[in-house]
């Protein structure tokens, strides 16, 4: 008894001292954004009595009963003056799951919820979920369209990797109870991280999407689509609208796709987007933005070159090395940014901006001419322009 009341005491106190620590920004940045010194979850957030039997009668060495592998992947939404993440929590034995995980203010002490979303099945059960999006559509209802992975029923005999993934839908009004509705039908055979727009588009509910050919590769698939569907309560796209497509020998030459739901300005929506590009070392995920117009969704008016968040120091290590991937922000009512990504599929990390400079970020940064000479052209008009700008300064 005494060895589990020492062990259960020194576990809750790394706990408590975790979920409490403060988070700093990064000195200096980019000016486009600010980077936090610590990930906003881990999996050592996951609080004690998900992972351990507290119990000293059943569990006298106090291990380990439910274990808890990432937290990562999280959509995001202000609720009643509190910052929440839909989080992809993942165990041990490769399920995800979601649970809410709540801050006070966006950056630090977010606490996991006492108990994980209770997703409905659909009538064809899930292998496994993850990459909630969540929507506060103007319909009322707070939407949640997640990845549903399910075996591939056409896989060879032996093949256990082959799996088919569609969009999964649910809906709540609390945050606590969902009602699952059918998953959403599209011309794809495979359809991941599809986003809903936020608002209605001509009386339809608006939806991005991105056509794969396969469960990995995009095939003559690729790029983030743009669809309609009369409800969502038998959401179905007859046709996908091609709004931003892959490029060769750029950061999303293999496959792109819709981030969280664009956000509102009044010089278009802003997109926060994910590109995939192949390596020596493998896939490589980094996140991008570009703005439409605000009457038509599929028209791309300003789209800067490269990428706008990219794996960095420690972050390029976890699972699924060399990635970060969003599908949630929140824009608060002062005009600031919270940008919730993960790196590798291991953790969640918080980077803050404004309206203003993302708005500029996307206006003002040159977009990519595609060549390495246009690259050098590019950068060669910056220099003669700041070269100019600091010999008029020294004549003053």
């Amino acid at each position: 008894m005494t060895y589990f009341k020492n062990r259960l005491s020194a576990l809750e106190t790394a706990y408590n001292e975790l979920v409490i620590q403060k988070n700093a920004k990064e000195k200096l940045g980019n000016g486009i954004y600010d980077r936090y010194e610590n990930p906003v979850l881990t999996a050592a957030h996951a609080p004690l009595f998900w992972r351990y039997d507290l119990n000293p009668e059943t569990n006298p060495h106090l291990m380990e009963r439910f274990g808890i592998n990432a937290a990562f992947n999280a959509g995001a939404i202000k609720w009643n003056g509190r910052y929440l993440l839909s989080v992809r929590v993942e165990g041990v034995d490769r399920k995800s799951f979601f649970a809410i995980a709540e801050s006070p203010n966006g950056v630090d002490n977010f606490r996991f919820w006492d108990f994980p979303i209770t997703m409905p099945e659909s009538d064809v059960p899930d292998g496994n979920v993850y990459d909630m999006r969540l929507v506060a559509h103007e319909d009322g209802w707070v939407y949640g369209l997640f990845c549903t992975e399910r075996k591939d029923p056409n896989a060879k005999k032996g093949d256990e990797s082959s799996a088919v993934a569609q969009c999964g839908i649910a809906r709540t009004k609390d945050l606590k109870t969902w009602e699952r509705l059918p998953d959403l039908k599209t011309p794809s055979p495979q359809q991941r991280n599809v986003v809903l727009h936020p608002e209605f588009v001509n009386g339809k509910y608006a939806l991005y999407t991105r056509p794969q050919d396969g469960f990995i590769e995009a095939g003559t698939g690729g790029g983030i689509g743009l669809g309609f569907t009369d409800s969502m309560e038998n959401a179905v796209v007859d046709k996908e609208f091609i709004v931003d497509e892959k490029s060769y020998h750029t950061v999303y030459e293999v496959k792109n796709g819709q981030g969280p739901a664009p956000l509102k300005t009044d010089k278009g929506w802003l997109h926060l987007a994910h590109g995939v590009r192949n390596t020596a070392a493998g896939l490589r995920y980094v996140l991008y933005m570009f703005m439409t117009d605000l009457e038509n969704l599929t028209k791309v008016i300003y789209k800067p070159a490269g990428y706008f968040i990219a794996p960095d120091g420690y972050e390029r290590v976890g699972d699924v090395s060399n990635v970060t991937f969003s599908n949630g922000w929140i824009l608060d009512d002062d005009g600031t940014v919270f940008i919730y990504y993960a790196s590798s599929d291991t953790r969640m990390h918080v980077a803050t901006s404004t309206i203003d400079k993302l708005v500029d970020y996307c206006i003002n940064t040159p977009a990519d001419g595609l060549r390495s000479a246009a690259s050098v052209e590019r950068l060669k008009g910056l220099i003669e322009k700041n070269l100019a700008y600091l010999v008029g300064t020294r004549k003053q």
